[in-house]
């Protein structure tokens, strides 16, 4: 694999298929990089912790003793040691020179990208697009506190290649973005001078350092259209931004009278669980008999959050006693698998993580649906879709509105290394019934194992989130009424096959990037 194609793959796209920023490794007997490649490491991965290359900044200075080749050998003994996938891992020297340099960083996560099973599923991806490594004080600011480097925009991606179509997905309250009056629905127009539909290299670099900023302080200068006509070329300094993982929450009355709640949840992180029992605790008192749960911004995150939200939707009588999400792990670690550790039950307490502890246990308030309807679309990933299987484990029905999730029933624990946190996929996820094989995502409106009864609609960003107009709150609110869907409004591809067409065969695709930690199932958080 060359290193554009592995920095490619590393590189996480908003509109399909998530893929992530890894740390790479190597590793193996004796600590020989020339030897670590693809082959089962000899030694424990604990024989190497903590022994951190003097270049490696993200280290605590006390342990930055030895060399880049011992992280690497840590990492591929880690590997073996935890990989779902540890029988496919390719043959890869470690020595190469994409995999070394003074950059510890930059190299760690080329090798680690080069270790991943090359597998692709039925549809063609890859079965692993979600392994990943991230520095652990980023990773401990995002997970726990809900605060990422950006200035509070979503963005979506139409398209890798152009017309790329990139719009506001939705904007975080009181975030730069959203006192500059920033919109759903906005389109960009350029990025620090460049066109959103560039195709060269450079200013690929330039889209994504812009609309994902690496480093705080900076500004970046953006000019966009909104659905009106008007122009906006507003400036912002990233900063640290905190996310707001329940977004909006509110009661629509249908035409029969019917009261249904509407959650837009973005994110599974430690602060989403207080928000998300106000919601739920205020859908109850006003006495919905309907749900419509908005997760199609949702990657995923902590796994007990995403088996609280089930009970609370269900409730005791379907799932007292039942598994949530059950664990299987690599070949080397049935004792993992067999164990109550990797069994996630229904939770139907409370936690309010704080300090690695739980603070605050009381009993979850519950709306005893015996069915929710949920809006998804190819962001609707991992703990997001552990919900969705959950539920149908327990024979809640599921209506899904909107496209195929990401696919994603594989998730880690993570482990810190050096000052860095590493997260490679250790297993799969299996509901009350068994059932875990989507690999290519739930089918709204689909058939066969991971078809779902609903509605295929595309994502309608003429409408704010919750508007009752917005054609998959529209479906959901149709669909309950009659059982039939409205008619799926035509993908915006004027001129988009001849713009394909004319473009070079040299053009740069663009991925945006995406944290991966808000992209996946992670087992943990509460104790």
């Amino acid at each position: 694999m060359t290193k554009t194609a592995i920095l490619r793959r590393a590189r996480l796209a908003v509109s399909g298929a998530v893929a992530i920023f890894v740390l790479q490794a190597c590793g193996g007997g004796g600590g020989s990089s020339d030897n670590a490649g693809g082959g089962f490491s000899s030694n424990p991965s604990s024989g190497y912790a903590q022994q951190c290359s003097a270049n490696n900044i993200e280290a605590a200075s006390s342990l930055r003793t030895a060399s880049l080749t011992t992280e690497k050998s840590w990492v591929r003994a880690y590997m073996d040691e935890a990989y779902l996938w540890r029988d496919e891992v390719p043959s890869v020297n470690a020595s190469a020179a994409e995999f070394s340099g003074n950059d510890v960083g930059a190299a760690l996560a080329a090798y680690f990208t080069a270790l991943l099973t090359p597998a692709r599923t039925a549809s063609g991806k890859y079965k692993d697009q979600f392994s990943f490594v991230m520095p652990t004080r980023e990773w401990n600011a995002l997970s726990d506190a809900g605060v990422a480097v950006g200035y509070g925009i979503e963005w979506h991606l139409g398209s890798s290649l152009p017309p790329r179509n990139i719009r506001v997905a939705y904007v975080e309250p009181n975030s730069p973005a959203a006192l500059a009056g920033v919109q759903r629905g906005d389109t960009l127009v350029t990025a620090d001078g460049v066109g959103a539909d560039d195709v060269t290299s450079s200013g690929v670099d330039t889209l994504n350092e812009a609309l994902f900023p690496s480093q705080a302080t900076i500004s970046h200068r953006f000019v966009l259209t909104s659905n009106s006509g008007l122009t906006r070329s507003p400036t912002f300094v990233a900063g640290n931004v905190t996310k707001t993982p329940v977004l909006q929450k509110q009661v629509v009355t249908a035409s029969d009278g019917a009261k249904v709640g509407y959650m837009v949840f973005n994110d599974h992180v430690a602060t989403s669980e207080a928000q998300l029992i106000s919601a739920v605790t205020d859908f109850k008192t006003q006495g919905i008999s309907e749900l419509v749960l908005d997760i199609r911004y949702n990657g995923g995150g902590y796994l007990y959050i995403a088996s609280e939200l089930a009970y609370m939707i269900a409730g005791a009588a379907p799932t007292s006693g039942k598994v949530f999400e059950q664990l299987r792990y690599n070949s080397r670690r049935t004792s993992d698998t067999n164990s109550s550790d990797a069994r996630t039950p229904f939770y139907d307490t409370s936690c309010i993580l704080a300090n690695g502890k739980c603070t605050d246990e009381k009993q979850l308030p519950v709306l005893n649906l015996r069915r929710v309807y949920v809006l998804a679309q190819e962001g609707t990933c991992s703990a997001s879709e552990a919900i969705i299987n959950g539920l149908r484990g327990v024979d809640v029905e599921v209506v899904l509105v909107g496209g195929t999730t990401c696919g994603k029933p594989y998730g880690f624990t993570g482990k810190d290394n050096c000052g860095y946190s590493y997260f490679p996929i250790e297993f799969v996820g299996t509901n009350n019934k068994g059932f875990g094989e989507y690999a290519d995502g739930f089918v709204a409106g689909g058939s066969g194992a991971t078809g779902v009864p609903g509605c295929s609609m595309t994502d309608d960003f003429s409408h704010q989130l919750g508007d009752t107009s917005e054609s998959m709150l529209a479906a959901a609110l149709q669909y309950r009424a009659t059982g039939t869907c409205p008619a799926k409004p035509a993908s915006a591809t004027t001129g988009r096959a001849t713009a394909l067409a004319a473009t070079s065969a040299d053009s740069v695709a663009l991925s945006l990037k995406r944290l991966a930690a808000r992209s996946n199932r992670i087992v943990g958080g509460r104790p």
